[in-house]
């Protein structure tokens, strides 16, 4: 009985993945994944990808701690977190999980506000009198 630990991110939200053999059960801070994401089927769809994919769904028991960001960054963290799991659980799903794109680290943050501007980019408005 292996257990695999992996650490996934997305923007500001960080996750600790740990993935072991079992009967497909998942939890997320504690909570199963449908009460975590509540009625955001699309979202479950995203964090369960990296599984179906590698048809692991009812072979494999998650659990995850995700903080930082909003449920949309958090739930993208997971399924890296789960994706990097899966490599380290077997190497072999590397060549399924790498052309989807589900290993790379999604780099993409807020940028920052800069100051004499209202926000990142935005300029005050201009008038020439």
């Amino acid at each position: 009985m292996r257990r695999v630990y992996a650490t996934g991110k997305r923007k500001t939200s960080v996750a600790k993945v740990w993935l072991q053999p079992g009967s497909g059960k998942i939890t997320i801070n504690g909570m199963s994944l449908d009460a975590w994401l509540g009625g955001l089927e699309a979202k479950k769809k995203r964090v369960l990808q990296p599984l179906h994919i590698t048809e692991q769904i009812t072979s494999v028991d998650i659990t995850a701690k995700v903080r930082g960001g909003g449920i949309s960054g958090q739930a993208d963290a997971v399924r890296h977190g789960i994706a990097k799991a899966l490599n380290i659980y077997d190497n072999e799903f590397r060549k399924l999980l790498k052309p989807a794109g589900l290993l790379t680290r999604d780099s993409r943050v807020v940028e920052r506000k800069k100051y004499g501007k209202k926000k990142a980019r935005r300029s005050p408005q201009f008038s020439k009198r």
